[in-house]
């Protein structure tokens, strides 16, 4: 299939989001990375692909290419372009109606009872996870997602809005999810995330998880949204109310708002790039189309701990640097590919998304057990992948040993937030340390 890759409309510390479009002109959205660390897009495929609900992002496949010197692997997801609700939060001044609430979280919830009716847990419910569409939001970003009959032996998600069982190492399941509604539901009333106090990480995994505090409902909330909320936010996971039980709650009994009035609040999804005005009202914050560059910071957290470890530890090391004039670059799936036909829903796009590329299993790395964005509630969205989780690199000649390698964290990650007062302050001293705790973690797993 070709296509053609558009403006980067996102860029996190697992993939870049292009703007894309099929030679017919469908538009669409792509997440990118190098196929070595691509396992977080494979399972978000898995998942999402398997799917069908309005209020799911749909997904139409995926394919590796082979640009600039490096083969890339790539997801094509529905383009929704009302941008994130974290994004329509702030844009409100950091408050949403409580009318305007109720008919998002009753969206969400739609959204969720449907994935658990499928047995999916999402694992990483937020607002920066949930997309505005035309008609209403779209959960999105199944990284983290997984069956809830797997096993897993470690948790995902961001800890302001993990739920205390997660937060405990004990299990992450449907509950889980409600739990994070309820914060994302506090999200759209205060605009900021549920434990807005709480700056450091490791201290706030540890306040969820043993001190018996939930987070604190706003006060101008009606009493219906806050015996919502508090259905939501129980401490024990048995007493949380489900997805189906809270889709009957008073709350949500009377969802009246006005289509228009809700429609204020997004911008109209185009189908065609001849759309009037698309372009001009893209907003773009790098024209970069480099599927690989996953952009950090020196001067954010993140940074400065990879800068204590050393250069050799830097993800990005050896990355491919674009120089196209334009934004817009033809991508081809490589033609000593093997090709198989995949499922999805929309009918339009099924002659553009007929096919992918399957991938040689030699060159997927093993999954990562958390999500890169672990941290990303927080001050420079510092991940624990970027902490303790780092590709495992020769110490002698700083290049890669074969195929890039991800330390597996497993129970040990627990370890690590249970007891921050032992873990963190060691981990954080010097590369040594760092390098001793990983090799302790390969051990051990």
């Amino acid at each position: 299939m070709e296509w053609r890759r558009g403006p980067t409309i996102g860029r996190g510390s697992s993939a870049v989001v292009s703007l894309a479009t099929t030679v017919a002109g469908h538009v669409f959205a792509v997440k990118s990375t190098g196929v070595s660390s691509s396992c977080l897009l494979q399972n978000e495929q898995c998942l999402i692909s398997q799917l069908c609900s309005p209020f799911i992002v749909k997904c139409f496949g995926s394919d590796v290419t082979w640009e600039d010197n490096k083969r890339v692997y790539n997801l094509f997801l529905e383009y929704v372009a009302g941008g994130t609700l974290s994004d329509l939060i702030r844009t409100q001044g950091g408050c949403l109606d409580e009318n305007v609430i109720r008919f998002y979280t009753h969206q969400m919830l739609q959204g969720l009872n449907y994935l658990h009716l499928k047995g999916v847990v999402h694992c990483d419910i937020k607002g920066q996870n949930v997309l505005i569409g035309e008609d209403g939001l779209k959960i999105a970003d199944f990284g983290c997602a997984k069956w809830s009959g797997s096993v897993v032996p470690a948790f995902a998600g961001t800890p302001a809005y993990m739920a205390p069982e997660v937060a405990r190492g004990e299990e992450q399941r449907f509950p889980a999810d409600v739990w994070a509604l309820g914060c994302t539901v506090i999200e759209m009333a205060t605009g900021s995330n549920p434990w807005p106090e709480m700056k450091d990480p490791a201290s706030a995994l540890y306040r969820v998880a043993y001190s018996g505090d939930v987070p604190e409902f706003p006060i101008w909330f009606s009493d219906y949204a806050k015996d919502f909320l508090s259905k939501c936010l129980m401490r024990d996971p048995k007493e949380r109310w489900t997805a189906a039980e809270l889709l009957q709650h008073p709350f949500l009994n009377s969802v009246e708002v006005n289509c228009g009035e809700i429609r204020e609040f997004t911008r109209k999804s185009p189908t065609s790039v001849m759309d009037q005005g698309f372009w001009d009202a893209l907003e773009v914050p790098d024209s970069s189309p480099n599927p690989t560059d996953i952009a950090s910071s020196s001067d954010s957290p993140t940074g400065r701990i990879r800068g204590l470890v050393g250069d050799a530890f830097s993800p990005n090391l050896n990355l491919p640097v674009w120089t196209e004039e334009e934004d817009w670059m033809t991508v081809r799936a490589n033609e000593d590919e093997e090709f198989s036909k995949i499922h999805h829903d929309s009918e339009n796009m099924n002659q553009d998304f007929g096919i992918f590329s399957s991938i040689n299993e030699q060159e997927i790395q093993t999954p990562v057990a958390v999500e890169d964005s672990f941290f990303n509630s927080f001050p420079d969205e510092i991940s624990i992948v970027d902490v303790i989780g780092f590709p495992v690199w020769s110490s002698d000649s700083g290049q890669d040993d074969s195929v890039s390698r991800i330390v597996i964290l497993k129970k040990t990650i627990m370890e690590f937030f249970t007891h921050p007062h032992q873990l963190f302050p060691t981990i954080l001293q010097s590369s040594r340390n760092l390098q001793i705790y990983i090799s302790v973690c390969e051990n051990v797993n």
